[in-house]
């Protein structure tokens, strides 16, 4: 019976939508049985607010969600896609991807919950206005009354002073600024009425300022401040049941924000953290955030009595068989099943059917025969099933949703003894691709565009390719939902999971973002094509390009027989004589359907493997550039992409390792170049460094990019005395004045004016140097508004016969980005004092 009844499920079931997220299926251990038990009786909630992926607090989250057992969410407004990188070359928005997915990490870990925004982190803001103005502030107001309404938080938290002239990043006082409006208008239904389609009007009960010495200047100054209006929070709480500190606990889940580099070591022992009442009812005592709020059941409606039906079954919990206390959970669902429909409904009921199905002893997974698919294709899956107790479980109906299909059929599962199951799966051909969501939309200025209300917030895109299992377990009817996902044992990690993915037929990846011409001669620009299904045939082309671009031939057919299988194609474009900016795009025709986008996956051992579609675009710039020298040595710190953008001019760069160095080897090079954050991530240049001025004093040319003040391996980053500062120019329109006109960094090879600093992306520099010694000259000189001149932006020192340079002008955005002025100035760092090596 069991055979035919899954064979007729393999002729109808059908799946239509993605879900981006693979992880191992979650085992409940008897402690964690345990501490869900004693959460069904807490009916509180916590919204912690801030602006950036590790803004947040980890000690309080992580306090709330496993000390207060409360629903414990952070509100991170932007997903981080400003920042840099230090494990990878992503950026921009592939790098918010990752930023997001650590998040998620570091939530499954601190047991909070993670929601965003629609705010793109456009990079360093030093006013709060100015990031209002960008972000569009009405409507990430809007994103935060929503939270608020949907999350329904009886205290919100801040992590940012909302002081408008407080001295930080504009991103964080913005996010404070916001929340305390919010606070104020998400209990307003004539405030944005279109939410209330999906949400209900909600004032929470107070708002607080989770500050600490750090805004104070000093602990000493903290310690004599004015503590009336705080509450005192002991984080340093421990857990027998887990074996940890909360400190431990939160330093694990900070340590997952690993491409910023937020490894944490674990803290034990009282922990003090305070909050500042901003706004709400007022503190009596001052002792707890949740004074006189009922979190509990006598806050539901005719749910008083089930405080003690939870009591009865935590008091009797049996670690060595949770299976005892299924019945006892039975009845407590079965009373929140009465109740009238609200949140904390929705939530212990989940809660509840969870611990359920865990003390059952029960485990699935649903694995895929493969990790991708067409729309229009079938997949076969595997649901594994499996009851490792002696509960009495049945089998009840299979299902998928969104699509509705159901079969029923009823058996009872063995103790301890494993169902592996088949189910062929077709996925629809109207299926959407697999991508973040907030990618989808080319994005607005300051704003990702999601028009889906239900969509805005969310993590990530909503799983919608699962198998739905019904079971009857003790008589109680539980639902769980199992996602596709595709698993496979790799001989070193071991089980292996990733998502499932509908792609498309084929991937089209351009070689590279940008490409740079630096004269008129025609260059091979390529594209790599994947095919994602067998047997395919088609035309490629490129979309003409702008005025003057010639491309040859006017396209190429491809066949490529197997799945996985990649080919390169090849075009020859000829720029024109003058400068100019445009873009060519790879367009693949097959059967009637044109294909124009790359399927990029990012692959970090940390996070879920991300399947993101980018279209197969790539700018093209002819600038016009003469450059000295040839041969550069590149010794690489945080990751940049610059000795790809320098090879994209004529360049030829060799990556250097730092043990190795050695003067002689350095002579063969006209020029040295350090990477970003060389001297805060390299050990070795600790040793290093006098090769380095060395070859400098010897005749050669250091150039070093920026570096940030902490965290250096060596303060000896220069041969003369150089100090650096947090100073920066966050607006890249910002004026750049010449404080040298006539030094020859500026003129040779390429007249550098006042045309060469436009069209610049994001920022104009960061960490210049605050002092330095007098062998140092200052080039330039450039400020954001109502700012003092930033001259330490770029310091070129004599160095015997040779050059030491420093710049923090933010070169690793601009030459990866074909800023045209960028590469000729940088060129002529290169190129300044040029000795001619046999």
């Amino acid at each position: 019976m069991l055979r035919s009844f899954f064979l007729w499920i393999c002729l109808v079931f059908q799946v239509i939508v993605f879900q981006p997220f693979a992880q191992a299926p979650e085992k409940f251990t008897s402690s964690d049985i345990h501490q869900g038990i004693q959460k069904l009786n807490v009916l509180g909630s916590v919204l912690y607010v801030a602006a950036h992926p590790d803004d947040e607090n980890t000690r309080m989250i992580s306090y709330f969600s496993n000390a207060r057992k409360m629903e414990t969410t952070y509100l991170s407004l932007t997903r981080g896609d400003g920042g840099q990188n230090l494990i990878g070359p992503e950026i921009k928005e592939l790098l918010g991807v990752i930023r997001t997915q650590e998040l998620l990490a570091a939530r499954r870990i601190d047991g909070g919950h993670q929601l965003f925004s629609r705010a793109v982190d456009f990079g360093y803001s030093k006013s709060p206005l100015e990031t209002m103005e960008i972000w569009d502030k009405n409507e990430v107001l809007a994103d935060v009354v929503y939270t608020m309404r949907k999350v329904q938080p009886d205290i919100v938290i801040n992590r940012f002073s909302n002081d408008l002239e407080s001295r930080t990043h504009g991103h964080h006082t913005a996010s404070a600024v916001l929340s305390t409006e919010a606070f104020d208008l998400s209990h307003d239904s004539n405030a944005f009425p279109d939410q209330l389609n999906h949400v209900t009007p909600w004032q929470p009960k107070r708002l607080f300022w989770n500050t600490s010495w750090w805004f104070y200047g000093s602990r000493e100054a903290f310690e004599q401040a004015d503590k009336s209006n705080m509450v005192a929070v002991n984080a340093g709480v421990y857990y027998p049941e887990k074996g940890k500190s909360n400190g431990e606990i939160a330093a694990e889940s900070r340590s997952m924000h690993k491409c910023q580099g937020m490894g944490s070591t674990a803290s034990r022992g009282n922990q003090m953290e305070y909050l500042e009442l901003l706004s709400g009812k007022a503190l009596a005592s001052g002792a707890d955030p949740f004074e006189g709020i009922d979190i509990t059941w006598n806050r539901v409606k005719h749910g008083g009595h089930i405080a003690h039906l939870v009591d009865q079954v935590e008091r009797a919990f049996d670690h060595g068989n949770p299976a005892a206390s299924i019945p006892g959970l039975i009845g407590i669902k079965h009373e929140i099943e009465k109740l009238a429909d609200s949140k904390w409904k929705r939530i212990k009921l989940g809660e509840v059917e969870e611990l359920i199905f865990f003390c059952a002893g029960l485990y699935m997974e649903a694995i895929a025969d493969d990790f991708s698919a067409n729309p229009g294709e079938e997949v076969g899956v595997t649901l594994e099933l499996i009851k490792q107790s002696g509960a009495e479980v049945s089998f009840a109906s299979l299902g998928t949703a969104p699509a509705g299909s159901r079969i029923d059929s009823s058996f009872v599962l063995p103790d301890n003894e494993g169902l592996r199951l088949p189910v062929q799966l077709t996925i629809p051909a109207t299926t959407a691709y697999s991508n973040a969501y907030w990618l989808d939309k080319p994005q607005a200025t300051g704003m990702y565009r999601v028009d889906d209300q239900l969509l805005r917030g969310l993590p990530e895109t909503p799983h919608k390719t699962y198998l739905s299992v019904q079971l009857t377990i003790e008589g109680a009817h539980i639902v769980r939902q199992v996602p596709v996902v595709y698993k496979n044992t790799d001989p070193v990690k071991g089980e292996v999971y990733r998502p499932f993915e509908v792609i498309p037929r084929i991937s089209v990846a351009p070689a590279g973002s940008v490409y740079v011409f630096a004269d008129d001669q025609a260059r091979e620009i390529t594209f790599t094509l994947e095919a994602g299904t067998d047997d395919f045939e088609g035309v490629v082309r490129l979309q003409p390009a702008g005025r003057g671009w010639k491309v040859e031939p006017a396209s190429r057919e491809v066949h490529l027989g197997r799945k996985g299988e990649k080919t390169v194609v090849r075009f020859q474009v000829t720029p024109p004589s003058y400068q100019d900016e445009s873009e060519i795009r790879a367009i693949v025709s097959h059967n009637g359907t044109e294909y124009s986008d790359e399927v990029i996956h990012i692959t970090y051992d940390h996070i879920p493997t991300q399947a993101i579609l980018a279209p197969a675009v790539s700018k093209i710039v002819r600038v016009n550039l003469a450059k000295s020298g040839n041969r550069i040595g590149y010794i690489m710190g945080a990751g940049d992409e610059i000795p790809q953008s320098l090879e994209q001019v004529g360049y030829e760069v060799t990556m250097l390792e730092t043990e190795e160095l050695t003067l002689d080897q350095l002579k063969s090079f006209d020029a040295i170049i350090l990477g970003i954050r060389a001297f805060n991530t390299n050990p070795g240049l600790k040793f290093k460094n006098q090769v380095l001025f060395d070859y400098a004093y010897q005749g050669g040319n250091v150039i070093v990019q920026y570096n940030t003040s902490r965290g250096l391996v060596t303060r000896e980053i220069a041969p003369y005395p150089l100090t650096l500062s947090r100073d920066r120019v966050s607006l890249e329109t910002a004026e750049v004045r010449f404080l040298q006109p006539d030094h020859p960094v500026l003129s040779e090879p390429n007249e550098i004016t006042a045309d060469d600093f436009s069209d610049w992306v994001q920022e104009r520099g960061l960490y210049f140097a605050g002092e330095w010694a007098p062998e140092f000259e200052p080039i330039l000189s450039s400020n954001d508004p109502g700012e003092p001149p930033r001259d330490g932006g770029l310091l070129i020192g004599k160095h015997g016969e040779g050059y030491y340079i420093y710049t923090g002008y933010s070169w690793f955005r601009e030459l990866p980005a074909g800023v045209p002025g960028a590469f000729r100035l940088f060129t002529n760092l290169i190129s300044l004092g040029h000795r001619n090596r046999s």
